[in-house]
């Protein structure tokens, strides 16, 4: 008994990088939104999940838990769920910065480059410019959108270039 005594460190469920789940049903409540936001920075997105819809069914389905868990799917690579929880947050709260951000990320994924870039427009509008990851992303979208405007012509296209009088050409496109 003297032995197992000694081997007693303090509380087990703390780590000393700070990053930690709370403990067993012995201690108070912790929401499950600060717990969902500890585990994702830890890497553990389905533990984070579960977190946050533990939060959702105490709390209802507000803004910050629809963007959590939108935000969790999104790196469980589950678009589908995560856009459509996104788009409800974004309903629910429009001036919610992340959650314009996050679906603006999904977008992208998507390949709905323009719809991308509109919504990291409203996600740049509505965190005042704060943020250089927004900015970052913004301009990442803008790029791709205005790219696919610009694009060269696919190698199967054939142009010929035709003569029109004195120095007048004209470009023609293969039917």
């Amino acid at each position: 008994m003297v032995l197992l005594a000694a081997c007693g460190g303090g509380d087990l469920n703390q780590s000393a990088g700070g990053v930690y789940a709370p403990g067993p049903s012995g201690e108070p409540d912790i929401d499950g939104l600060i717990i969902g936001h500890r585990l994702m920075a830890a890497g553990e997105y389905e533990l984070a999940l579960r977190a946050y819809t533990r939060a959702a069914s105490e709390q209802g389905l507000t803004i910050d838990t629809l963007s959590a868990m939108g935000s969790a799917n999104l790196r469980l690579g589950r678009l589908n769920q995560a856009e459509e929880l996104l788009r409800r947050a974004v309903e629910e709260d429009a001036s919610f910065p992340p959650a314009w951000n996050n679906l603006g990320v999904i977008l992208m994924e998507r390949g709905k480059v323009a719809e991308a870039a509109e919504a990291f427009r409203r996600a740049y509008a509505t965190d005042n410019g704060n943020s250089d990851r927004i900015r970052d992303n913004l301009r990442l979208a803008l790029a791709r959108r205005d790219a696919a405007f610009y694009a060269p012509p696919q190698e199967d296209e054939q142009f010929q270039l035709v003569r029109r009088g004195q120095g007048d050409y004209l470009i023609l496109a293969p039917l």
